[in-house]
């Protein structure tokens, strides 16, 4: 069953505890947080503070995507704040096999992402280590942008990869998600999809609805 991961980029901040109970309550499966530090992509978003606070209220799965440079200065930080899954950039790592390693050894789950231009090959040397791939289909930084369509092919070429390394990562695409494109995405074989304003369109328990329906 493919799953979803409402982003809270989108979410109402002044309702953010009220919409996250509904996402739980309505079985969203993953809660995707986008970390964003103005250095690695154009835009600030929020930090280990807001996912500190909102850990106190919900169980759900927190599916930490880190926007920032050498992000291995803070895994520690969000493993602590309550992050079930760190995801961090290829493209913003100098060592990235031992920054996955890192989040491993504090007991997380690990996830690596790549932007839409980077070639899907560079995870060959360390495929079999992430839980997740996150292939972006916008460029990482700001939301409602529409979907990149190579994204489907990359999604295919990153499970092809998976398949021969007998890797056993879920697939993510982050970005442009709607009720007229999840679908499609789950067909190319998408485990995880995040999805942001077409969740979070009032009422939620509608929006998580008609994605669904889709899915089916």
């Amino acid at each position: 069953m493919t799953k979803i991961a409402p982003s809270i980029l989108s979410a109402d901040f002044n309702r953010l505890g009220e919409q996250i109970a509904i996402l739980e309550r309505e079985g969203a499966d993953y809660l995707h947080i986008d970390v964003m530090d103005g250095a690695f992509v154009p835009n600030i978003s929020f930090g280990i503070p807001v996912v500190k606070s909102i850990r106190k209220n919900t169980k759900m799965f927190f599916d930490v995507h880190l926007m920032i440079n050498e992000p291995v200065r803070y895994v520690r930080d969000f493993a602590e704040a309550g992050a079930d899954l760190i995801c961090v950039h290829y493209e913003a790592c100098s060592n990235i096999i031992g920054t996955l390693e890192e989040i491993k050894s504090l007991g997380k789950k690990c996830g690596v992402a790549i932007k839409p231009g980077t070639p899907v090959e560079v995870l060959s040397p360390f495929i079999t280590i992430p839980d997740l791939i996150l292939v972006m289909s916008v460029e990482p930084g700001f939301g409602g942008q529409k979907l990149n369509k190579n994204v489907y092919e990359r999604v295919k070429e990153v499970k092809e990869m998976l398949a021969d390394a007998n890797g056993t990562a879920e697939v993510e695409v982050d970005g442009g998600v709607t009720v007229d494109n999840i679908a499609g995405l789950a067909a190319a074989g998408v485990d995880v999809i995040v999805t942001g304003s077409a969740a979070f369109k009032d009422p939620i328990e509608e929006s998580l609805k008609k994605l669904r329906n889709e899915l089916k």
